[in-house]
């Protein structure tokens, strides 16, 4: 067969849609490379039952990949009040669009606390060597799923000259894995979420 300059052309440019269509195929059906980390915090008794109101200011969340440096995430300034999030209540600190694998901790720094006792004094809350509040709990970012991790830390009495610190609490860290089952009560940042789903994970150190 001779293919004269015309049907060369013709030829061309049908090769060249037929690989436009394979290329936007492949793209169409590649799967995500992010998911969403929903960070809230919550308060475990402690000594909590001494204020009146404990307000905690979230600046960052540092979490670490398995393999890779950390990554610093803005919280832009929340505030929370910790004496409103006792029992299974907890508040949002945002939520952050993050690359999907494995990550083995997660860290929340203040940057600012602002107490009252009950009694109307002021108290002083810090975090032990200004360090930020580190949860040595993995979790994992799946592909257009949101995963939310609690974590949970309390103000403790530190000696008797009326100072707290701020601890992390272990055992009532969260990680809870959106699926297809999960259903999340309407609430607002400062009320409570409940969420049902099988695949939740809470640890115990």
């Amino acid at each position: 067969m001779t293919l004269n300059r015309r049907t060369f052309v013709t030829s061309a440019v049908g090769i060249a849609a037929a690989s436009t269509v394979g290329i936007a195929g492949c793209m169409g059906t590649a799967s995500a490379t992010t998911g969403t980390l929903s960070t809230r915090v919550s308060d475990n008794p402690g000594d909590i039952s001494d204020f009146e109101s404990c307000l905690v200011t979230i600046s960052t969340v540092r979490i670490q990949p398995k393999d890779g440096d950390a990554k610093s995430l803005d919280a832009d300034g929340t505030e929370v009040d910790l004496v409103e999030l006792q029992g299974d209540a907890s508040a949002l600190v945002d939520e952050f669009e993050v690359e999907t694998g494995t990550y083995e901790y997660l860290q929340v720094e203040v940057s600012g606390t602002d107490a009252t006792l009950t009694d109307g004094s002021e108290a002083t809350v810090e975090v032990p060597g200004s360090a930020p509040l580190k949860f040595d709990t993995s979790f994992e970012i799946r592909a257009d799923q949101t995963t939310t991790f609690t974590a949970d830390f309390t103000p403790v009495k530190a000696g008797n000259a009326g100072k707290y610190v701020l601890q992390p609490v272990a055992d009532e860290v969260t990680v809870v894995y959106e699926s297809d089952e999960t259903t999340t009560a309407n609430a607002t940042d400062s009320e409570t979420t409940t969420t049902t789903t099988a695949n939740t994970t809470t640890t115990s150190e």
